[in-house]
């Protein structure tokens, strides 16, 4: 266990911000009534479990130092300042300025590249509970079981040579719906090389939004998610119908040129503060 003091960190508005699907309260945390009031989250991440404490900025990850540096700081990306991003927004504009204020403890994760495409495949006319019950149902069906500090046995996320060898049929049984072709056909076209999973991380952000528009069940909205969330391009900006209420605050357009380079971090914000409602 390691300890850090982290500012412009919040791990339950991270867990509830919609990019990640496997980060979860732990058993009471949940029922904590101020943020940051003694929160624990468990993660599973790149074949690896991890919990996450925090009480104010302190937080403790279940790591030793090496595998923090190693592994969780970059996937935190707690060596980005934030701060800046805050900084930067328009003193004037009002609902931004809201937004940053109530999501400022949101960091961008460099999340797997092959989970953030199933999850947000999966995402699509979905809600977060149920996203998260599909993505359980994977795991438990298809990943692999490995064992925690804890001595409890948790799931992967499934390869994708796991889903390619399934059925369509055996995908809608555990929920997944009219997702479950694009599941299989998505799966079978990275197994087959028809996308080159890792070279996509040596692409920019257009071109890698063009490769991964190639794949079943991923058009432009779930493309700029994974830029964002797994490619860690941050001035990919995801547009759901959320986003798109917001946008309407901006009748002569969203101020692209302003955020250029981070305009992703400000769609966060805005998002978390369009859903809270909802979670």
């Amino acid at each position: 266990m390691i300890r850090q003091t982290l500012k412009d960190f919040d791990i339950r508005q991270i867990a509830e911000s919609g990019q990640c699907f496997r980060l979860r309260p732990v058993s009471g945390s949940e029922t904590a009534s101020e943020p940051n009031a003694n929160d624990t989250y468990s993660l599973t991440a790149w074949g690896e479990y991890l919990e996450i404490s925090q009480e104010g900025t302190e937080v403790s990850f279940s790591c030793t130092e090496e595998e923090f540096e190693s592994r969780w700081k970059s996937y935190f990306d707690l060596e980005t300042d934030y701060g800046g991003f805050k900084q930067a927004i328009d003193p004037e504009d009002f609902y931004l300025q809201e937004a940053a204020r109530i999501g400022g403890g949101i960091r961008i994760l460099r999340q797997e590249l092959w989970e953030t495409i199933v999850t947000f495949i999966i995402s699509q006319q979905n809600n977060i509970p149920r996203i998260r019950k599909c993505v359980d149902a994977l795991c438990r069906e298809f990943g692999e079981e490995r064992e925690s500090f804890r001595k409890e046995a948790y799931r992967v996320f499934p390869a994708p040579e796991a889903l390619a060898g399934t059925s369509e049929e055996r995908l809608r049984e555990l929920g997944l719906g009219y997702r479950a072709p694009y599941l299989v056909k998505t799966a079978r076209m990275v197994c087959e090389g028809a996308v080159d999973l890792e070279a996509l991380p040596g692409l920019d952000c257009e071109k890698a939004r063009e490769e991964l528009l190639k794949l079943c069940g991923v058009g432009v909205k779930v493309a700029d998610c994974i830029c964002l969330f797994a490619l860690h391009h941050i001035e990919a900006f995801p547009v759901d119908t959320h986003i798109k209420a917001m946008l309407k605050r901006y009748p002569e357009g969203f101020p692209f040129e302003r955020y250029q380079g981070f305009a992703g971090v400000l769609q966060q914000y805005a998002f978390y503060k369009e859903t809270r409602q909802w979670q």
